[in-house]
């Protein structure tokens, strides 16, 4: 936790204080970056611009909320704003909007989960990630990640649902047409997933 003091160093200008800044908020930010945009150099990249951004803005800083939070929200805004440029939302925009509750995310305990997690965060789509990451990771409401999207709730509703869908999927191989089949074999399978 960045402790106050800290902070007014850093607004302050003072020699060494935002070095000791990043030093202590590097990894929060490298990993947030990564996990959003997927690629370990774009994340430095965002992780770099994310910094230059907080170094100007700083002194604006008035602590409504944590200083961690407000980082994470200056990571996530530049991370958008970076898959944006290379035109990675483009498969996402136009979906029609469905909201449907899928249980929680696998328990990230052990080390070779977390790696596996991230592995197959990096495999969906780049707007599906963003929605889940921000939302289950970081913690933002539909209507902070709808904003920093510059979308609808509905559309982040319904990339969450399919994010989520889709970790589950790939984490225990569930397919879409294996439901399909055994509702075709099984009646009383349909009624219980609404197929």
């Amino acid at each position: 936790m960045v402790d106050r003091d800290l902070l007014q160093r850093c607004g302050r200008r003072e020699p060494g204080a935002f070095e000791e800044l990043v030093e202590l908020t590097g990894r929060q930010v490298y990993t947030l970056a990564h996990r959003l945009v997927g690629d370990r150099q774009e994340a430095e990249d965002v992780a770099q611009e994310a910094y230059l951004r907080v170094y100007r803005s700083l002194r604006s800083f008035r602590g409504d909320s944590r200083f961690e939070t407000w980082l994470h929200r200056v990571v996530a805004n530049v991370a958008i704003n970076h898959m944006r440029s290379r035109a990675r939302f483009g498969e996402l925009m136009d979906e029609p909007e469905t909201i449907v509750r899928i249980p929680g995310a696998p328990s990230t305990d052990d080390v070779a989960e977390r790696e596996e997690l991230a592995g197959v965060l990096a495999q969906l789509p780049a707007a599906q990630r963003a929605a889940v990451v921000l939302k289950d990771v970081y913690g933002f409401s539909v209507s902070e990640i709808a904003e920093r999207l510059d979308t609808t709730e509905g559309a982040v509703k319904l990339r969450l649902h399919r994010g989520r869908r889709n970790l589950k999927n790939l984490i225990h191989g569930v397919r879409e047409s294996e439901h399909a089949e055994m509702a075709e074999r099984i009646p009383e399978y349909a009624e219980g997933t609404g197929a």
